[in-house]
């Protein structure tokens, strides 16, 4: 081992375990670290946004990511418990910091250090020297210069010799204290706001997580916070002309609920959107009552525009339904003639027991839309049109599962063609798909449901059988009396077989039947095709029925070109029914529209210094950056004969270019003024030579 190693590691023995503690937290190491650390947070803070829904994150990121980033807690980053444990260890690092360097940094601002050698003064770069006639006026020339250039000086010496100490820019010492103390202050607001104590109580568990979506007044007193707490950050969706005094604060998986010292009441919201259906703005009339107030508080809050209340901010986030009032008709997609719509009422966020074609659904309605802008591309170019009032809702069976629908009031419009849509979902990480029912002439729903109704119709469909059979026979010449009620009830087993599953079900249905019975290979596709047409012509004759009994007349109608589009549509919609996996479509036929505003509300006492914080920042930063830090010295050593000697010399450990064109302005004036000081000198000693 080498006498440096071994010097080395003898002081580190030396050192107390205390000592090499406060080493490591004031290390330079940790705090880029640290500081590296919480950009990285906040990066993601910012491109992940924060405290949003979870089935939002969800359907976003998918289930894989979304349990990834749940489990890290980057759906409240600034909360997190990683998080405030790093800020708490920048504010230690960076206060050791402040406590090692503060008193050096304060000797440099305040130390002229006049006291520096001939030798130590010879040996900087920056130096140079004169020879004075007379060493009073050189140290006035010294003085003078030294001001004129913006430095202050401090004199000590003898009669033999004299050391002028001098500098300027000593604040930009002073911006590593203001940067420090910056980073300590904005770290300490952000611990503030970051609601420790409601960390702490999750964790411990006395702070009971609520992940149930019941009504607040369901809400166990576990998970409440007082209006005492300091400081939080929560949501609140509140309808036109409702009230509230509480925000949801989202922790974890759920949520717990703040109290407020006020109560909120929403007048009245108003939305503005552009032709791309995005909201262009949005803005809300509220009432605040306060105890604390003479009579309540009215102002209406904008996007950006918030209102202020006791250090309590309440922004406007975001818009919604309240609640709307629904009228429903539910037309029943299964079961016998008998079943017929039921027409009800209902409410967004309500949830009630239906009995539909033999079945037992609860529906729950989830959401209601009035404004649905959907791009439309047309021969002049793109534009957007509204296509009208949706619904979502769920379908649920006693068994707990459900899935989602999304129903449009109005028929939309689709290759010169105008279909009711309604979309269809298992999880709401994907994507509706769309069943497509047209709309008949009156753009409503009678002429396929009558359709659908004569299918499910068991009589309707025999005699429509029959009939096509005995027709098909005879233009077959085919003249047994008793294959016609055979092929008749072929032709009802299969309308049942599409309704139940479909045209695939139908068409595998009779191929296996054709390879149970052997038949040979030519004549099964024969057969097949058969089968076909008489399922074909059986479904058309009921379908010119409805047309007929829609008309009103007694005699067959002939069916037009869209008359035969529309049976297309249908045939497509009712094969698509069996996936539809609803025992109803839900149709709105009325609806009270209540808007609900959503309202972000915070209460953050350490706002205020994080922004004194941010102010220390800006100071020490233009303190370290725009006010260069300087030292010179000027020696002046007298001869016995009055003359004197003076030598120049300073450094600067920052923008070297700089300083040295200040020092070379700094030398180029003693230079002419010594020497103009020492031309006078020698003319005045002349003088009084010849005087003499």
């Amino acid at each position: 081992m080498s006498s440096e190693s071994k010097r080395v590691s003898k002081s580190r023995k030396s050192k107390s375990t205390g000592a090499i503690l406060l080493e490591f937290l004031g290390s330079m190491n940790l705090a880029i670290t640290l500081l590296v650390a919480v950009a990285i947070a906040s990066i993601i803070g910012t491109v992940v946004q924060q405290g949003q829904p979870y089935n939002d994150y969800l359907l976003k990121f998918g289930p894989f990511w979304f349990e990834v980033f749940e489990r890290l807690s980057l759906y409240d980053v600034y909360s997190a418990g990683w998080f405030l444990v790093i800020l708490t260890f920048l504010v230690i690092s960076t206060s050791v910091c402040l406590y090692r360097h503060t008193p050096v940094m304060w000797k440099e601002m305040t130390r002229f250090r006049e006291q520096t050698r001939e030798a130590s003064l010879r040996v900087l770069r920056h130096k140079g020297e004169w020879s004075a006639a007379d060493a009073k006026v050189a140290e006035a020339i010294v003085q003078s210069a030294l001001s004129g250039n913006g430095y202050r000086f401090r004199r000590k010496g003898d009669d033999k010799t004299v050391v002028y100490g001098a500098m300027k820019g000593r604040w930009n010492r002073g911006g590593y204290i203001f940067t420090h103390l910056a980073i300590v202050v904005i770290c300490v607001g952000g611990l503030i706001d970051g609601n420790l104590p409601l960390q702490w109580r999750a964790m411990t568990g006395s702070l009971e997580v609520e992940t149930r979506a019941v009504r607040v007044s369901q809400i166990p007193p576990q998970s409440w916070l007082p209006d005492t707490n300091p400081s939080f950050r929560g949501s609140v969706t509140i309808p036109e002309g409702k009230r509230a005094g509480v925000v949801f604060l989202p922790l974890r998986e759920g949520v717990v609920v703040q109290q407020l010292p006020f109560v909120i009441e929403v007048e009245q919201f108003r939305v503005e959107h552009y032709e791309t259906g995005q909201p262009k703005s949005f803005e809300s009339d509220l009432v605040i009552h306060d105890p604390e107030l003479d009579e309540p508080l009215r102002q209406t809050i904008a996007v950006n525009h918030p209102l202020i209340h006791q250090g309590f901010a309440i922004y406007q986030s975001s818009f919604g339904d309240g609640g709307s009032e629904l009228q429903l008709r539910a037309w029943p997609l299964r079961g016998g003639p008998d079943e017929k719509p039921q027409e009800f009422e209902g409410e967004v966020f309500q949830s009630q027991s239906l009995e539909i074609a033999g079945e037992t659904r609860t529906l729950e309605l989830e959401d209601f839309e009035v404004f649905n802008v959907r791009p439309d591309v047309v021969e002049s170019g793109r534009r957007f049109r509204n296509v009208g009032p949706s619904v979502i809702y769920r379908l649920r069976l006693p068994t707990g599962e459900a899935l989602q629908y999304e129903n449009f009031m109005l028929p939309i419009q689709q290759d010169d063609r105008w279909y009711f849509l309604s979309g269809v979902r298992s999880a709401i990480a994907e994507e509706f798909q769309y069943l497509h029912i047209p709309a008949d002439p009156n753009y409503r729903l009678d002429r396929f449901m009558n359709f659908l109704e004569a299918l499910r119709d068991p009589q309707t469909v025999e005699q429509a059988a029959l009939r096509t059979s005995e027709e098909l026979l005879q233009s077959l010449a085919v003249a047994d009396p008793e294959l016609a009620p055979a092929v008749a009830h072929t032709a009802t087993d299969m309308v049942r077989r599409l309704l139940e599953g479909g045209f695939g079900a139908v068409e595998q249905h009779v191929t296996e039947r054709l390879q149970a019975d052997a038949v040979e290979p030519a004549r099964r596709e024969v057969m097949q095709e058969f089968s076909r047409t008489v399922l074909q012509r059986t479904l058309a004759r009921i379908y010119q029925d409805v047309v007929t009994e829609e008309a009103g007349e007694v005699s067959p109608i002939s069916l037009d070109e869209w008359d035969q589009q529309f049976y297309v549509d249908a045939l497509a919609a009712i094969s698509a029914l069996p996936e539809y996996g609803a025992p109803m479509f839900l149709e709105v036929t009325g609806f009270n529209h209540i808007q609900a505003t959503g309202l972000q509300i915070t209460r953050a006492p350490g706002q205020n210094v994080v922004y004194f914080g941010s102010a220390l920042l800006m100071i020490g930063v233009f303190l370290m950056f725009y006010v260069p830090y300087r030292r010179v010295w000027t020696l002046v050593k007298r001869n016995d004969d009055g003359s004197a000697q003076v030598l120049l010399a300073g450094t600067a450990k920052r923008d070297p270019l700089g300083f040295e064109k200040d020092f070379a302005r700094l030398k180029l004036e003693l230079t002419q003024r010594l020497a103009k000081g020492s031309e006078t000198a020698n003319n005045t000693a002349g003088t009084r030579n010849g005087d003499t």
